[in-house]
């Protein structure tokens, strides 16, 4: 089976597979106008959140019989057209669920002390000590909107840091620690509100003006999940306004942002989707891909 690695992935991964009697090239550089020329020679790909596969690229690769994302979600595929098309479409649902989680919870601190604005402040020689009162995270209620495997890693530590943790997710019953409540329950009870949910027609700017209105003045929201369930102009509206204290983002509508003015405001904190870019998340997401691909050679 020839599988080409469209994304950066870990070499102990490749070599894992090669062992395993795989064909694996690697182009972490391919273009998405190159795709189309080089994929239909393979079996299966492997791609991570740059490399996209539309249903143009499918109707070109008769061959392909596999795509496995590494990574939490399948928005980068048209996994449905692909799998009517006979295709096996796999992720790694929770080799990255710690680190995005341990993510959040870095960025709950962040917004509570005023960190990144007190660290610039230093940068500029500057001992502005009564500027940045902040706030104790023991005691809030954080508001998890998906309660899947990162959000209950993240509930996991905010109950160990004496939060009261509710969540919102029509996908599960319950959830250890966690009381579930309907969304407009948890828009208004939440000090903190973090998102960890797939990118769907569904999920799709699900937080609007109208959600917004029913948040409490000086909530704070943490967006590790994707971009586009937030509409962005609308928490700009929030964030100037007062409505919204602060909000610390890692993934945009667009990637990058050809609009940053969310990312230059005083109450924003931002990073370049780094979810997932610890070492042993890496570790973990090119293991499992490894082990998907093998199985599925070894059982066609």
């Amino acid at each position: 089976m020839k599988i080409l690695v469209c994304d950066k992935t870990e070499s102990d991964a490749i070599e894992k597979m090669r062992l395993a009697g795989l064909t694996v090239d690697t182009n972490f550089e391919i273009t998405p106008e190159e795709l189309p020329t080089i994929l239909p020679d393979y079996d299966g790909c492997v791609v991570r959140s740059r490399t996209k596969i539309r249903q143009p690229l499918i109707d070109v690769c008769p061959n392909l019989k596999i795509i496995v994302r590494g990574g939490v979600g399948l928005d980068t595929i048209d996994a449905d057209y692909a799998r009517s098309k006979g295709i096996t479409v796999m992720n790694t649902p929770k080799a990255s669920s710690a680190s995005v989680a341990e993510l959040a919870i870095g960025y709950m601190f962040m917004l509570a002390r005023n960190l990144y604005k007190a660290s610039s402040t230093m940068k500029a020689e500057k001992w502005d000590k009564k500027a940045f009162e902040g706030d104790e995270i023991s005691g809030k209620t954080l508001g998890l909107i998906g309660i899947g495997n990162i959000g209950r890693e993240v509930a996991r530590r905010a109950n160990a840091l004496g939060m009261t943790v509710i969540a919102c997710d029509p996908y599960i019953k319950e959830a250890e620690g966690v009381r579930l409540v309907a969304l407009d329950e948890l828009l208004a009870r939440s000090d903190y509100i973090s998102l960890h949910l797939p990118k769907t027609k569904e999920s799709a700017d699900m937080l609007g003006k109208a959600q917004f209105g029913k948040m409490r003045t000086g909530v704070r929201i943490i967006n590790c999940a994707r971009g586009g369930i937030i509409n962005e102009a609308v928490l700009h509206e929030a964030l100037t306004s007062g409505k919204v204290a602060g909000a610390a983002l890692d993934v945009y509508a667009e990637e990058p942002p050809t609009d940053w003015k969310l990312a230059k405001m005083d109450n924003v904190i931002c990073s370049p989707h780094i979810g997932a870019a610890t070492r042993e998340a890496q570790g973990r997401v090119g293991a499992e891909v490894a082990e998907k691909l093998i199985e599925f050679a070894e059982s066609h």
